[in-house]
């Protein structure tokens, strides 16, 4: 994970919350342009596969555990994931429409993942000793996320390392690597991300 975290020369950025609502804003934008194409095939399969809605929508919890509405491609039916659900999830291409609640300031293009009370309450993150995780807002991508972690102390984990480590230049290559699991799937980019963390 280190060739991830290295510091540059823009790490002096961590601290300069208008760099990064900048950096947020600017990538939410070319980010809609760049994915207005896809979005629309991935409409047009959902409408043709089983109707509306397209969207799905969801209570979330946001920095200074805040609630708000997150938006997704919808890629389930009642408790059954659809064909297209299973293509947008692999490559994580159902939460394109959370550009948006970047630019409504909800959410980061990084930070930690964006949690349901339930989850926050399943996990335990209530306690003071997460309140870290709550300083920051939580992104369409981040190092967990890229990373899959599972498991509930490896998240915690990543967060902690993200929000203290956090600079323009660790987002710019958490988005870039971000992109490559949009392109080549999930499975495939943490296979390399495993085989470069391994030792020797």
């Amino acid at each position: 994970m280190h060739f991830i975290l290295k510091r540059s020369r823009w790490q002096s950025a961590a601290g300069d919350p208008r760099s990064k609502r900048l950096f947020d804003i600017v990538g939410a934008i070319g980010g809609l342009a760049a994915f207005a194409p896809v979005m629309a095939v991935i409409a047009v399969a959902i409408l043709s596969e089983d109707g509306r809605p397209i969207l799905f929508h969801q209570e979330r919890l946001g920095r200074a555990r805040r609630a708000f509405t997150i938006v997704k491609f919808r890629s389930m039916r009642g408790q059954r994931v659809t064909r297209v659900g299973r293509i947008l999830r692999a490559t994580g291409l159902d939460e394109l429409p959370q550009f948006l609640n970047i630019l409504r300031g909800d959410m980061s293009a990084v930070g930690p993942r964006p949690l349901t009370v339930a989850d926050v309450r399943r996990l335990g993150w209530s306690a003071p000793r997460f309140d870290f995780r709550w300083r920051v807002r939580p992104g369409l991508t981040g190092l967990a996320q890229v990373m899959g972690a599972e498991a509930g102390g490896l998240s915690a984990s990543l967060d902690r390392c993200y929000v203290a480590r956090r600079s323009l230049w660790l987002d710019v290559r958490l988005v870039a690597l971000s992109f490559a699991i949009n392109a080549l799937g999930k499975r495939r980019i943490r296979q390399i991300l495993t085989r470069r963390l391994e030792p020797g």
